[in-house]
């Protein structure tokens, strides 16, 4: 049978343990390669043309056009099926007349009832 020695150390302080994490950090601030990293990485989140910022309002104004590429098929759409009633024959496009422009015969009279 085999015993163990178990040597029970002070915990340390508060103070002691916040000196310590203070010196890990200045360390790691005088460390050259950790200030050229810190640099780096904020000249790439903030200040390149590829950085995180412009490729967010890039994905926004991309979002956008979508939008606008679609309401713009719509209306596409329904101008040409207008395009074709109108072409469809000389009754449509007398009827489109009509109701779209106020346009009458020469003996009729037109009244515009409006709806309150």
């Amino acid at each position: 049978m085999r015993l163990k020695c178990v040597i029970f150390e002070p915990k340390q302080t508060v103070v002691e343990n916040k000196s310590r994490h203070k010196n890990i950090w200045m360390k790691a601030v005088k460390n050259k390669y950790f200030i050229a990293s810190v640099l780096f990485l904020a000249w790439i989140i903030f200040f390149d043309e590829n950085s995180f910022v412009s490729h967010a309002e890039n994905k926004r104004r991309l979002n956008e056009l979508n939008k606008q590429k679609a309401y713009y098929q719509e209306r596409i759409e329904a101008d040409k099926q207008k395009l074709e009633d109108l072409n469809a024959g000389k009754k449509e496009l007398e009827k489109f007349a009509r109701e779209q422009y106020y346009m009458s015969k020469p003996d009729e009279d037109l009244f515009i009832v409006i709806e309150e």
